[in-house]
């Protein structure tokens, strides 16, 4: 019984429901992943990344204008002032959504000039998929406000549950089409957006109180957030163009299956992140600077600790698992090696990704919009010389190492601006606080009560 409580405890914490959230939804995604390299041709799954890809880097224009900014100003605030954000957020995203609707019109009746098939697909299906995730993105950013990520891991098992169903069903039926695909994917966000109007999650009554001000405060805040989400996934764009015009759509096959299994560490990154913006958010607003920092120290420390031994794993058993997600045609392909450099490079990414989220906390958006500008022309730079040194996807993915070592260090003189630490500081939190939880955990599950 004591056993059935302590697991109903930790279930109860919100960085635990935010890893579960994230790690369903990327366990969802390998298992969409591994039957669609079965089911579909090399080139189809060339044509589907790239399409995916754009229609991403699109999203983020939403999602990087409005996701920092109303974490930053929701959370922590009183019940009116609540009220003011989410509404603003709202009408804030409606805004963008009529703007994308609007030049998604224009693009359609220029169809016929437009001879790639990926992005004529994207055409055509863009208003339906825009439209069938808002009300389901707007909650997301309602309940990660709030802290309630239980709900975060609902929504995520509504939308991925029906994807992977669906795409099982049109396996059997032999119809995996690309197109009965993307329909697929957006009839999962419609169903998913339904929920969260039904249930009240996406707070669109909220509409009421939205004001010019808050509005005001939202754009001019996430206006960098935006440029630093849009410009961060124009690396992965950039690649694949790369890889596209200048390899072939095997190679590109091959990167995105290497690239994508990244997800066994992007899993606690995101999970982390969106449980821990609002808490650096909530002691910022405090004015509780030690205690910011501290639990900044102790993400980046645990994380960078937990994605080393990840790492390690990966690289030893990379040749296994690659087979397991993409299939015995892609054992011992390029697909293997290119894991095994993404994954070593991934040590870096907890210092990378907290440390820019503390900028945005601190008010220092602005800083994380001009380094991934520099950033994006590095990876620009490189991308070229690797290809034109190597002639492989190999020159584009150790291209990526030096964007990544280029934001640490701007990050880093930054942020010292503002609290002095340094990186020793940040392994020794870590190493101490993963010694806590270990034995914390240890004595949970293996102390016996005394006799």
């Amino acid at each position: 019984m004591n056993l059935i409580k302590k697991a109903i405890s930790l279930f109860q914490n919100i960085h635990i429901q935010s890893l579960l959230g994230n790690g369903v939804m990327a366990i969802f995604n390998m298992l969409a992943l591994a039957l669609l390299y079965r089911a579909l041709s090399v080139n189809d799954i060339g044509v589907y990344v790239l399409f995916m890809t754009i229609l991403g880097l699109i999203d983020t224009i939403k999602s990087g204008l409005l996701t920092n900014a109303f974490l930053k100003f929701y959370s922590g605030t009183g019940p009116e002032r609540a009220n003011e954000v989410v509404g603003s957020a709202w009408a804030l995203g409606l805004l963008v959504t009529g703007v994308f609707l609007i030049v998604n019109l224009g693009a359609y009746f220029a169809l016929p000039y437009f001879p790639n098939i990926g992005t004529k697909l994207l055409i055509q299906y863009f208003s339906l998929i825009t439209l069938s995730t808002l009300p389901s993105f707007m909650a997301n950013l309602a309940v990660q406000g709030e802290k309630r990520f239980d709900r975060l891991l609902v929504l995520r098992l509504i939308n991925q549950v029906l994807f992977v169903s669906i795409i099982i069903v049109l396996i059997l039926l032999k119809k995996t089409s690309l197109t009965n695909i993307i329909l697929t994917y957006a009839f999962g966000n419609l169903i998913a957006s339904l929920a969260t109007l039904f249930w009240g999650w996406s707070k669109i009554g909220a509409l009421k109180y939205a004001n010019l001000k808050t509005i005001k405060d939202l754009f001019h805040f996430g206006k960098y957030s935006m440029g630093s989400s849009l410009s961060a996934n124009l690396f992965r764009v950039v690649d694949i163009f790369f890889i596209n015009y200048f390899l072939n759509p095997s190679a590109l096959a091959m990167y995105n299956l290497g690239g994508r299994l990244l997800q066994f560490v992007e899993i606690p990154l995101l999970s982390f992140a969106a449980s821990g913006m609002p808490v650096l958010a909530g002691f910022y607003n405090n004015n509780q600077k030690d205690q910011m920092m501290h639990f900044m120290k102790k993400l980046v420390g645990m994380m960078t600790i937990g994605i080393t031994g990840i790492a390690i794993f990966s690289f030893v058993f990379a040749n296994p698992i690659i087979s397991l997600i993409g299939g015995e045609k892609y054992a011992n392909s390029d697909a293997v090696n290119l894991f095994r450099i993404f994954m070593s490079m991934a040590i870096l990414y907890p210092m990378d990704r907290f440390f820019s989220l503390t900028l945005d906390v601190i008010n220092k958006p602005q800083v994380n919009f001009y380094k991934i500008l520099i950033m994006l022309t590095a990876n620009l730079i490189g991308d070229y010389i690797g290809i034109l040194l190597l002639k492989s996807v190999f020159g584009i993915a150790w291209a990526n190492l030096l964007p990544i070592l280029i934001a640490i260090i701007i990050s880093y003189v930054y942020l010292n601006r503002f609290y002095k630490f340094n990186i020793i500081s940040i392994l020794k939190v870590g190493f101490e606080e993963s010694i806590i939880l270990i034995t914390q955990v240890y004595q949970s599950v293996f102390k016996k009560k005394a006799a």
